[in-house]
């Protein structure tokens, strides 16, 4: 950042926000992690650590890099990514801080160790950096009293949650000292370039989500001892039927640690002495026996569960012994969990007699009066701690959008009962503004005019921020109005066709899926051409995506299956070949037609946008073409697509290059159903070019997507011209089986497997010709449809099927 006339930043001249490169000092597990998300994001990272006492300074740095390559969830979107992290230590290397914009400190808890590496640190961070602390619950005012006094207005917390690839939250806490401009500039940055959801934390121990979330664990553990439930019943209820996080509970803290949850216990313990809930703050004794034996949960391998070959143990708290996990779930308290209407599900809970119902309502109760009590504490608005459960512990609802879906008096009228009975975790009333007031009146802490602050009294909005302006269709909270309102172009029961309201770019169609997971089925093939006719007809670009995940699952088996069973390969023959068409009439469109691909792009998801002009990808995609794993080969222009494209790398590169070495990588990932791990990793791949934008939110999607539509359109943006190209022909599809017959051999294909993986070799390799032949995209979807009907009457491929359909799994046959 910084300017080679004048030496300064850009933020400290007060000009537009460009963080170039930021430092990590600390690499251990947050650390690392922090800045592989950086390098995610194509943003440059030093990662600094203590000097090795033998052999190479950078050892301990180095080692966490390497570290990075082999964790699981991966942190990287690509192996090779770590590479691009520079390692560095605080003994040599303290002068490449005066590069940074950025400096996170990312250490152990401890404010001592803190303290003693601000005072290193300072000397050599620039004076316009921005300082953070990736701190869990420590005050920031107190770290702060360790910078000097020019450094502290730009000092602030950044509490990201792990792993920080993966979960969405990040707390901004500011001191009373911070410059408010620069944590603007940073929430800008969080939001935009790492893909983020920040709120702004107060100063208070363990800031939001922490705070709620362990006090929620807290209640589960206390009522589950009261009702008697064991962890796996109790991890059961808690987990997606209640609308949070699959591991429920106890599987949660085991995945966490159960020594940082201790942790996090203490520190609300020692610093909340005043807390009307202070009494709950306290170790459980179950855990702390765990903790003092060493089982700390997945990562020491036991913790609440122990895995034993494939059968997941829980432990016995009265014997202290692991034994099978039973999680038998009474059907009428899960045929309430089941219900759609809030209101109804929560009275039916909180009527019900049964120890399962009770418990949940319990838990429930206790997560609305502790969030309501401590609400002007923690956050500003109401909104933020909803936000905070979401984005960082994975609830579908936050407690606020529950009560307040439920039936705002009726809830606070059983709260109130509860604590008058002596029911509820303390005895502090609901605060005056829960229960009367403009929050009674409105009937819930959410509105169109904003969310409830309870300091200044008043309904707040949104921020306003202009990095928010880029988020189309982001998700709104109970009570909030729509962030989206689209004009309908035409819509049916398969897709709906719409623009964007100003000021976002009206003359570029867009087309949404209305199917489940957005599968192709053959409604949305004749939606896909209307549009295309649509846009060519009246506008300039033609936009594909979805404002929720995924892109599309691929093509709709369960419309396909009964066709198959009347009339047999015939009868389907017609859907794919308009399967086919519809690629290619998306590909030779006279307008741009951009696809918007998030979360899964699979098998005919993957064959659509490979056959878009171009393609705007979220970070977290995953791409793929995995026909191989139901018995098929892609057939609509998946196989097409890597040959053509392989031709065109070979032509690129040298008019000798062999064509094998490019084609390679697009037939093994076809024949083993490869998915991409990230969107880096479908560019890889193939199935995203280099020109191809990635974005790192997911609500910037369509708004990055619209703009490179119109930008290609008014660019003079032409399709390509229908070309004959190379293929590998007869001496390819040799070679590829030679590899196949290997993997076969070495167990990591079954016989079926290689039968249809030979089948997809022959396909990519344009069938029995010679080497370098010209064939033309007829010829080569012609030998895809071939060889999926082919397929199609095979009786294995018929299991791989019904197995999919059945538990939506493949089949290994």
């Amino acid at each position: 950042m910084q300017s080679s006339e004048s030496g300064q930043s850009q933020v400290s001249k007060g000009g537009r926000f460009q963080l170039r490169k930021v430092a990590v000092c600390g690499a251990g597990v947050m650390g690392a992690q922090i800045a592989a998300h950086c390098i995610n994001a194509g943003v440059p990272v030093v990662l600094f650590d203590l000097a090795a006492k033998e052999g190479d300074k950078n050892a301990i740095v180095k080692k966490a890099i390497a570290g990075l390559k082999k964790l699981n969830p991966a942190p990287l979107g690509s192996p090779e990514l770590a590479d691009a992290i520079v390692p560095a230590n605080y003994d040599e290397h303290l002068s490449l801080l005066a590069e940074c914009d950025l400096v996170i400190e990312a250490i152990a808890e401890r404010l001592d160790w803190k303290r003693d590496l601000y005072e290193k640190l300072a000397p050599a961070i620039r004076p316009d950096a921005i300082i953070a602390s990736n701190t869990s619950g420590l005050s920031v005012t107190e770290l702060s009293q360790a910078l000097p006094e020019n450094l502290r207005h730009r000092f602030c917390g950044v509490h990201f949650f792990n792993p920080p690839r993966y979960m969405t939250l990040v707390e901004l806490i500011p001191t009373a000292h911070t410059e408010p401009r620069l944590l603007d500039l940073l929430e800008t940055f969080l939001v935009s370039q790492l893909g983020k959801g920040v709120i702004r934390a107060r100063d208070t121990p363990n800031f939001v989500a922490n705070r709620i979330g362990v006090f929620g664990i807290l209640s589960v553990f206390t009522q589950a001892e009261k009702y008697g439930l064991s962890y796996e019943v109790v991890d059961e209820l808690t987990g997606t039927r209640l609308g949070r996080a699959k591991s429920g509970t106890f599987r949660t803290a085991d995945v966490v640690g159960l020594d940082t949850l201790a942790h996090v216990i203490r520190t609300m313990d020692e610093q909340l002495p005043d807390d009307p809930f202070h009494s709950q703050y306290k170790v459980p004794p179950t855990l702390a026996a765990l903790i003092e034996q060493g089982a700390l949960g997945q990562k020491t391998g036991a913790g609440f569960y122990r895995k034993e070959g494939k059968a997941i143990l829980r432990l016995d708290p009265a014997t202290k012994s692991y034994v099978p996990a039973d999680a038998n779930i009474d059907e009428g308290v899960a045929a309430i969990l089941a219900e759609r209407d809030p209101a109804a599900k929560l009275k039916a809970l909180h009527d019900s007699a049964h120890s399962q119902a009770q418990f949940l309502w319990a838990v429930l109760r206790d997560s609305f009066h502790y969030s309501a009590v401590h609400l002007a504490d923690i956050a500003d608005t109401a909104r933020q701690l909803d936000l905070a459960m979401k984005w960082g512990f994975g609830h579908a609802q936050g407690p606020f959008e529950i009560w307040q879906a439920a039936g705002w008096h009726d809830v606070a009228q059983w709260i109130n009962d509860d604590i008058a009975a002596g029911k509820t975790l303390s005895n502090a009333p609901l605060p005056e503004w829960a229960t009367r007031g403009p929050v009674w009146e409105a009937q819930g802490v959410h509105t169109s005019a904003g969310s409830w602050n309870p300091t200044d009294k008043r309904f707040e909005g949104r921020s306003t921020l202009p990095v928010y302006e880029r988020q189309i269709g982001a998700p709104r909270l109970v009570g909030e109005t729509p962030s989206l309102d689209p004009t309908i172009v035409f819509e049916d029961e398969a897709v709906q066709c719409w623009t964007l309201p100003a000021p976002q770019p009206r003359d570029v169609l867009i087309l949404s899926f209305k199917t489940k997971m957005h599968t192709l089925s053959p409604a949305v093939v004749r939606g896909v051409l209307r549009a295309v006719d649509l846009a060519e007809a009246s506008y300039k670009a033609l936009v594909i995506g979805q404002l929720t995940e995924p892109f599309s699952a691929g093509a709709d088996l369960k419309a396909m299956l009964p066709v198959f069973e009347q009339g047999g390969p015939d009868a389907v023959e017609p859907i794919e070949r308009e399967m086919q068409d519809m690629v290619l009439r998306v590909r030779y469109a006279q307008v741009p037609v951009v696809a918007a691909v998030a979360g899964m792009a699979l098998g005919g998801g993957c064959e659509l946008s490979v056959h878009c002009a171009r393609r705007v990808a979220h970070f977290e995609s995953y791409i793929g073409l995995v026909e191989v794993g139901i018995g098929l080969v892609p057939g609509a222009g998946g196989l097409t697509y890597g040959a053509r494209r392989a031709a065109e790398l070979q032509a690129e590169a040298a008019p000798d290059a062999p064509l094998l070495a490019y084609l390679k990588r697009f037939a093994l990932a076809a024949a083993t159903a490869q998915v991409s791990k990230s969107a880096i990793d479908a560019r890889n791949i193939g199935y995203l070019q280099p020109s191809d934008p990635i974005v790192m939110n997911r609500h910037e999607l369509l708004y990055v997507a619209a703009r490179v539509a119109l930008t290609m359109a008014e660019s003079g943006w032409r399709p390509p011209l229908p070309a004959h190209f190379p293929v590998a022909g007869r001496d390819g599809i040799a070679t590829l089986q030679a590899q196949l017959v290997n993997m076969k051999v070495g167990g990591f294909i079954s016989e079926y497997d290689y039968e249809v993986a030979l089948q997809v070799a022959t396909v990519i390799c344009g069938g029995d010709v010679d080497p370098g032949a010209l064939v033309d995209e007829a010829w080569m979807l012609r030998l895809e449809r071939l060889a999926f009907l082919h397929l199609l009457t095979q009786p294995k491929t018929q299991e791989r099927i019904a197995g999919m359909l059945k538990t939506g799994k493949p089949v290994r046959n």
